[in-house]
């Protein structure tokens, strides 16, 4: 019997202690609390689900935690592909605003605290860090708990629940509960898949270790430790190192394809500390690098950052032809955009290239059915883990895209938590329609799929706005763009015949410019490889010649077209300072090339680039464009499409502002609001450097009237969606939105506002 006195615990000798256990309840259980894993809870819990999220590392975030520094990325892929306006929308998009208000240095420190607090800040949520996940009980076929022991305070938490999520990258539920599943690459033959990789290449990605390095403003002596690489040419691509390039950038310092990357992570994760040290010995010792004197080995990761383990069987199995052929799901819950991205599996000792690619024409379906686990009733799959052939794991397994799965899963598994459902019963037509619908109410984008909501009272509402943005004039007042890229702008066209357009140009010699109206295949497709109608126009020697194009072209639907003017060494266009949602300046800096081997298209990137650069063309329209009127936020799409979907203000418009009419009063309890934080700005979450804090085209400063009367208001507002839940609902026939700033000098945007009572 232990006894206490005053400060003092005394414990007798005994033949066996167990560990303090805590036995938990909820209603759904996240293992996992990597991006993938952050989501489902957060989003279970706003459902209204008890959450027990159980995580095994000290902080969250998993590869986009300090402790590792890969950034958040998905669709956008960078800005480096035909995705436009693809950043994954929902809880992912609200960390990845934050972030950038917070921490546009991208401090992977500053990340994790924005983790904890989004996770913190949701009371059904019971966050249990430092915990691993070891072992389960089952009733029957169904899991019945899982148990899993903090390192930290000696204690072991047993947590049960009905609905069960693995987000724990390598599958750690789904293994114990006996989820069937896979590791390693299918053949060729068994999908169909041209892209499967042969065996000389390897069937698993390999781990990587970051590093960064300081300059102390003096000289640094490193001397390695005795487990160093020392023969930095086993390396093929060792003469590729240099001092400007670190972290993130170096992911390609690789290793581990040909071992369990499993049960082998230890033995992977020294091999990778050796060369690393290696590196960083060439770097300071070799002689060959004078720069590197002043240079110190700031960090190194103390855990690799993990690409591929097991894949789960699910009730379909996503594959190459889903993807690279944008395949419909009628499940769909969200959508992929990174490439096709094999890794040969000997990593940094490969001799083939660091990666290989396929990129669609734009971004695919990701389905349901891959997130609900084929053998236990009550599991979903998050993240990495989801059912989807090796292949095709090479694209959905990026972090942004996990994290909209994890959105899905999460909502799915709270909707099965309260109305005592079985995942798989969610793929019944009805259900998961309304799956579909309570996603696309919280932000996450699928793409093809709008949102029709009845609850929503502004369906029945007649919207009048003050004004309405026309772009007859776009001003030859930006920075010159010499045309040593083909350049284009994205205009949002109604149907019928292609408005006359002018541009402005300054030439230097004789020449032919040619000038293309180009679209995709289909109404929001971003790849203009279809030309609708061309102009060659002769041009002399001058400054700011009008360049008129009117051709006799005209589309079937609304739709993006590309106005483009293709490459000439002896021409520049004019730029527009003036910058508008929906509207986007791209260029043609490269293309993949077609392989029909491996499946590969033929693909033209037409990419903008990033502000305060990329700037509109100067652009006169004639008939003015008219893109952006109030019905817009009846489209049911909170970001460009086949057209803008957002209602603009006019430029000069001093109070911008939107009527809301009812026939009938209506009692409003709940408020949701959708600006423009611009989806085609990536918003990396670590070590890139923002340039802005908030999207321009956001509204910052907002006030809501019901029949005159404010009920609410809004400053310095940076968030994509803001929902306002009134203290007091409200009983009105009349509600008016007024918008008093945007973060830049640009006209403010909404992309939604729904009234619910």
């Amino acid at each position: 019997m232990s006894t206490k006195r005053n400060l003092l615990t005394v414990e007798p000798a005994c033949d066996r202690r167990d560990f303090r256990t805590e036995p938990l309840d909820a209603d759904v259980v996240v293992v996992g609390g990597g991006m993938a894993g952050v989501c489902a809870a957060v989003t279970a819990a706003r459902a209204g689900a008890q959450v027990v999220l159980v995580q095994d590392r000290p902080v969250l975030g998993g590869n986009a935690s300090s402790e590792i520094r890969l950034w958040v990325l998905g669709a956008t892929a960078h800005m480096f592909n035909n995705n436009r306006w693809s950043r994954e929308g929902g809880v992912l998009d609200e960390i990845l605003v934050e972030n950038m208000y917070r921490n546009p240095e991208g401090n992977a420190v500053l990340f994790d605290t924005v983790l904890l607090e989004t996770v913190a800040a949701e009371p059904g949520i019971r966050l249990l860090l430092n915990t691993a996940a070891d072992a389960v009980t089952k009733d029957g076929d169904r899991i019945g708990s899982v148990s899993g022991f903090c390192s930290q305070n000696s204690t072991r938490y047993e947590v049960s629940a009905p609905v069960f999520c693995d987000a724990s990258g390598d599958g750690v539920l789904g293994y114990l509960a006996g989820a069937g599943f896979r590791m390693g690459a299918e053949s060729r033959e068994e999908f169909g898949e041209l892209f499967a990789p042969e065996e000389s290449y390897g069937g698993l990605l390999g781990q990587s270790v970051y590093f960064s390095s300081k300059d102390t403003g003096r000289p640094v002596t490193y001397v390695p430790p005795a487990y160093a690489l020392q023969d930095i040419t086993r390396i093929p691509r060792w003469r590729s190192f240099d001092t400007s390039v670190q972290g993130c950038r170096l992911w390609w310092i690789e290793y581990g394809g040909r071992l369990d990357t499993v049960h082998d992570t230890e033995d992977i994760k020294w091999e990778l500390w050796k060369v690393v040290h290696g590196v960083w010995d060439h770097l300071k010792n070799s002689g060959d690098f004078p720069e590197a004197e002043n240079l110190t080995l700031e960090w190194t990761g103390l855990i690799p950052g993990k690409r591929e383990s097991r894949r789960f069987e699910g009730l379909y199995m996503l594959r190459q032809q889903d993807i690279v052929d944008q395949h419909e799901h009628p499940d769909a819950i969200g959508s992929g955009g990174w490439s096709l991205d094999l890794h040969p599996a000997d990593g940094v000792f490969s001799e083939h290239p660091g990666s290989n690619h396929i990129h669609a024409r734009g971004v695919y379906q990701i389905p349901y059915r891959c997130l609900v686990s084929r053998d236990v009733p009550n599991l979903l799959l998050a993240g990495r883990i989801i059912s989807v052939s090796h292949v095709a794991f090479a694209s959905t397994r990026v972090m942004a895209t996990c994290a909209q799965i994890g959105q899905a899963a999460g909502l799915a598994a709270a909707v099965c938590a309260r109305d005592g459902l079985a995942p798989a019963d969610l793929t019944e037509p009805g259900r998961i329609r309304v799956l579909q619908r309570d996603l696309l109410r919280t932000g996450q984008h699928i793409p093809g799929v709008p949102l029709e909501d009845p609850d929503d009272l502004t369906a029945e509402a007649e919207l009048d706005a003050s004004s309405e943005l026309e772009a007859a004039v776009l001003p030859a007042d930006g920075p010159p763009a010499a045309l040593d890229f083909s350049r284009a702008q994205l205009l949002p066209l109604p149907a019928g015949r292609i408005p006359q357009l002018t541009l402005t140009v300054d030439v230097t010699a004789p020449t032919t410019l040619r000038v293309e109206i180009r679209t995709g295949s289909g109404p929001d497709d971003y790849t203009p490889d279809t030309v609708l109608a061309a102009q060659d126009i002769e041009l002399t020697p001058g400054q700011g010649q009008p360049v008129k194009i009117d051709v006799d072209a005209v589309l079937d639907q609304p739709r993006y077209v590309f106005l483009t003017a293709l490459r000439n060494d002896h021409v520049t266009v004019r730029t527009t300072s003036a910058r508008v949602t929906g509207l986007l300046a791209v260029r043609n800096a490269s293309a993949q090339d077609a392989d029909p081997a491996v499946g590969r298209p033929r693909v033209e990137f037409w990419t903008p680039e990033r502000r305060p650069a990329g700037h509109n063309l100067a652009l006169t329209i004639d008939p003015p464009l008219r893109a952006w009127p109030a019905t817009s936020l009846h489209t049911g799409h909170a970001r460009p499409t086949d057209r803008p979907n957002a209602w603009a203000a006019a430029p000069h418009d001093p109070h911008p502002t939107l009527h809301l009419r009812w026939p009938e009063p209506q009692r409003i309890t709940r408020i949701h609001l959708a600006f423009d934080t611009d989806h085609d700005h990536a918003m990396e979450s670590v070590l890139w450097d923002h340039r802005e804090r908030a999207v321009p085209f956001c509204v910052r400063d907002y006030t809501i009237r019901a029949a005159g009367r404010v009920i609410a208001e809004r400053r310095d507002n940076h968030q994509t969606r803001n929902v306002i839940v009134l203290d007091t609902p409200v009983t009105t026939d009349e509600l008016t939105l007024e918008l008093h700033a945007s973060h830049g000098d640009v006209p403010p945007a909404v992309f939604e506002i729904r009234c619910y009572g």
